[in-house]
């Protein structure tokens, strides 16, 4: 699928961009060029330390923002298939810094669009959250506007032979910022602060979050956004888990923080199929699939009506036995309790 293609990376020194990086090179050992584009210099040498050119000479490295277009456009040159990961991700830090975020998120999201046309682009491939389902935060809202760049940029491709399509998915185990290492840490201190005790949030392990982007890759037909079906946790389980000795302290939700997380509202369920491994939300306008080109394209159904998926009402649940054997599988092998 990756053989003898141009792949860009935008956030390319991040959790996601590092873990792609691995996977491509190992499934696909005839990829042409896998280019990361970043601004943080520093991260880019950890990478080239890790990968030296006279053993991976695909690997390109680009010093450049989302926010800036011209650089974008220049980046996209002969470029066949982009991934866009480049994002502010924190809920706090997009509270306080809102026209940053919508900078990056937004406008940055626009010119990736836009230059993926300019260039020739076969396929972009965007990550959201589940923070842009109904959201209250300003991140969410952010990547909601993202995704709906992404899916109506279908309907202004025109002859080009492009496709542009959304993955959504919940936290991903051990990422940076992320509750995991931030218990571990805590754990020396013999106190674990937690938010709620009721609260949950929906888990997938970075390795699942790269496969679904590859599946995407090799499955869109333009306008999806693919929801994969995972576990939830209780936020009191991984407490558990990671420090049973420990004493909790419950110090309040933060702002913008939902008590649970949603991928797919009700009212989405009017456009969302069910893809057997993924579920996928249609797109409320589409000049090139009808809803019956998108379920035949896939082998898919319909979902209920009224269906809704979150992470408090979910079928599917992590153990406190799970989590650590994911700890130890995906964040940490020396763990233990």
């Amino acid at each position: 699928m990756l053989n003898n293609k141009v792949v860009l990376i935008t956030g390319g020194t991040g959790s996601f961009g590092k873990k792609f990086i691995e996977t491509i090179l190992d499934r696909y050992p005839e990829v042409k060029k896998i280019i990361i584009y970043s601004r943080d210099e520093l991260k880019q040498s950890v990478i080239k330390q890790k990968y030296p050119s006279f053993d991976f000479p695909q690997l390109r490295f680009f010093i450049g923002d989302v926010r800036d277009k011209d650089r974008m456009t220049q980046a996209c040159e002969g470029v066949d298939v982009i991934i866009h990961a480049a994002a502010i991700k924190q809920v706090d830090t997009a509270e306080y810094n809102p026209t940053e975020c919508i900078r990056t998120n937004v406008d940055g999201a626009e010119n990736v669009i836009h230059a993926a046309l300019a260039c020739g682009v076969k396929d972009v491939v965007a990550l959201s959250t589940d923070k842009a389902c109904a959201p209250i935060n300003l991140y969410g809202a952010t990547k909601l506007v993202s995704d709906k760049l992404f899916a109506a940029a279908n309907n202004i491709r025109g002859s080009k032979d492009i496709k542009f399509s959304v993955v959504r998915y919940g936290n991903v185990m051990g990422s940076r910022g992320s509750v995991i290492p931030f218990f571990i840490d805590k754990k020396k201190e013999g106190m674990l602060p937690i938010t709620h005790a009721d609260m949950t949030r929906f888990n997938i392990s970075l390795q699942d979050g790269v496969n679904m982007v590859m599946y995407a890759i090799g499955n869109h037909i333009g306008g999806e956004i693919f929801v994969p079906k995972i576990p939830s946790y209780k936020i009191t389980d991984i407490a558990t888990a990671i420090a049973p000795e420990c004493d909790t302290r419950v110090v309040g939700i933060r702002p913008g923080e939902k008590l649970h997380e949603e991928m797919i509202t009700d009212t989405d369920s009017l456009n969302t199929i069910d893809l057997g491994r993924y579920y996928a939300i249609l797109p409320s306008v589409s000049f090139m699939h009808t809803e019956e080109d998108f379920i035949k394209h896939h082998n898919a159904v319909k979902v209920p009506f009224g269906f809704k998926y979150n992470s408090g009402t979910n079928t599917e649940w992590e153990t406190v036995q799970s989590l650590r054997d994911l700890i130890i599988e995906h964040v940490d092998a020396s763990f233990s309790v």
